[in-house]
């Protein structure tokens, strides 16, 4: 199979797929999800990745309709059955399906999974990015299925030839991208937003964390500012399929470039922590 469906137990290519009119993902965006790298039939980081799902539904009060193991080894059965292993691996779970009315019933959701062809990137392309005021609502930390605003400034990033954009809340503070985290390094040391209700914590951004810490190099998780982020001597960008990218441009102007050694430390260590862990079976061969 070149693309992948799943609906509730049902498996089919993407284009065959259908779901229920009365699914409250169509009328609210009622739902949570995740999503993360396959490379070479191997899910990257899946612990992480379905923890954080099964926090985001525990927060919005929606049942996921099996156990963390269940839809563990669900989702390494279903990765094998495209024709590529570097794949890219979404899911979700919506509240379920009824009559539209806001108020719910408690009831087990309806799980979907989608997997399409995509590789990790290795980060050794900068981007460019634009900025935005961050207006959306306080559940930045549940990765719910409300992504309007993201779509809007996502776009923004595209009409504009760029990338990503960066948000900032009122005030100045730089929270994260329209579908990525964002942090900056100044005088050799990583800096990265808070896991408050205003981000979301990132899979590839604990990860970060943790590679400072193991090659030494300082790293705070403490708010910082608009005027940080333009004298940042680089700014990064991280998400599940882009481990570690710089930022070259931002709103026209060129930004980084200042200290390349320390991003370039994180970048090979990072990629080469996924390529390590998704490495392929080595397959005996008779003598």
């Amino acid at each position: 199979m070149k693309t992948l469906g799943y609906y509730n137990g049902t498996y089919d290519e993407l284009e065959k797929m259908t779901v229920p009119f009365n699914d409250r993902v169509c009328f609210f965006g009622d739902g949570v999800y995740d999503a993360g790298p396959a490379r070479n039939y191997k899910l990257f980081a899946i612990d992480e990745h379905i923890d954080r799902f099964f926090n985001s539904a525990a927060l919005m009060d929606i049942e996921i309709p099996m156990s963390k193991q269940e839809l563990k080894d669900l989702l390494q059965d279903l990765v094998k059955k495209l024709d590529t292993g570097d794949q890219f691996v979404y899911w979700q779970c919506t509240r379920g399906t009824a009559v539209r009315n806001h108020a719910y019933e408690k009831a087990p959701g309806n799980l979907w999974v989608m997997l399409k062809p995509g590789p990790i990137s290795d980060g050794l392309t900068p981007i460019k990015c634009v900025t935005e005021e961050d207006k959306r609502f306080l559940y930045c930390n549940c990765k719910t299925l409300n992504l309007l605003p993201s779509v809007l400034y996502a776009q923004k990033a595209h009409k504009a030839g760029a990338d990503e954009t960066i948000l900032y809340r009122h005030g100045g503070r730089v929270t994260e991208c329209a579908h990525s985290n964002c942090h900056i390094i100044k005088d050799g040391k990583v800096y990265t937003a808070p896991t408050d209700d205003m981000i979301l914590p990132g899979i590839a951004r604990a990860h970060l964390v943790r590679m400072c810490k193991k090659l030494g190099i300082g790293v705070s998780e403490t708010p910082y500012y608009m005027d940080d982020l333009w004298n940042a001597d680089e700014i990064l960008v991280t998400s599940s399929s882009n481990v570690c990218l710089r930022v070259s441009e931002l709103d026209g102007k060129p930004v980084g470039g200042k200290d390349p050694e320390t991003f370039e430390r994180l970048r090979s260590a990072l990629y080469k922590e996924i390529c390590d862990a998704t490495e392929a079976d080595k397959i005996a061969v008779a003598v």
